[in-house]
């Protein structure tokens, strides 16, 4: 007998009538799609255009680094000597469930080159992942507090109709969970593929602060204005 939850469709919240622009939003590790909707009124968008957020949940699967306790992951994650140990195949299989879901978009009338993918920790590495391989352009890429499994791998796997397009990047210095410090070598790598990056950095630890919802405002603004990171 499958004794596995049953899957939940995302949250989804419209903040007007005929969103005009997307923004999918992946939570992390053992949270689920409901942890970011509220997040929705801090950012004080314009009410033009209208958009729709999309949290999708991710699986429920067993995760070394918390003793196998199952809870929903995008990927199983352990901690040996070498730092963390990301399971590629989860990753490549919660990819391709971010794909499905920016098909889903375009068949609702989203325009590709208007959907944002967004995530945190776990749930940004899936947006980079996922992202930057997709074969149509997108409006941007928002990564927070996030590792970057596989990095040289992924800058190779870079599609062309994504290599310049905006990427946020934000990290807090006194994050313990996913250490600055240990995602640095990455963000060299991208920027030396020549990527579109803006990043940011707060004293913080592996969470948001005020500051840098201000600053996922003015980006999203700028990108959804068609101005570019």
């Amino acid at each position: 007998m499958d004794i596995r939850p049953r899957e939940e469709p995302a949250v989804e919240v419209e903040t007007g009538a005929n969103p005009a622009a997307s923004i999918i939003w992946l939570h992390g590790l053992g949270a689920d799609g409901h942890d970011f909707e509220p997040i929705i009124p801090e950012l004080r968008l314009p009410l033009q255009p209208p958009l729709r957020f999309v949290f999708p949940h991710a699986p429920y699967r067993p995760v070394t680094i918390n003793n196998g306790h199952v809870m929903r992951a995008w990927y199983d994650i352990a901690m040996s000597e070498r730092g963390f140990e990301q399971n590629p195949d989860h990753i490549r299989e919660s990819g391709k469930i971010l794909q499905a879901l920016i098909e889903r978009e375009t068949r609702r009338g989203i325009a590709c080159e208007r959907i944002v993918l967004a995530g945190f920790s776990q749930g940004g590495a899936i947006a980079l992942h996922a992202g930057l391989r997709y074969p149509e352009t997108l409006a941007g890429i928002m990564a927070l507090s996030a590792p970057v499994p596989f990095a040289e791998t992924l800058m190779a796997e870079v599609h062309p109709a994504n290599a310049a397009v905006p990427v946020f990047i934000a990290h807090g210095t006194e994050d313990r969970v996913v250490p600055h410090d240990l995602v640095q070598p990455a963000h060299r790598r991208m920027e030396a593929r020549g990527l579109r990056l803006e990043q940011h950095t707060y004293k913080m630890g592996h969470t948001l602060v005020p500051d840098e919802i201000r600053d996922i405002t003015a980006w999203l603004v700028r990108i959804l204005a068609g101005q570019g990171g």
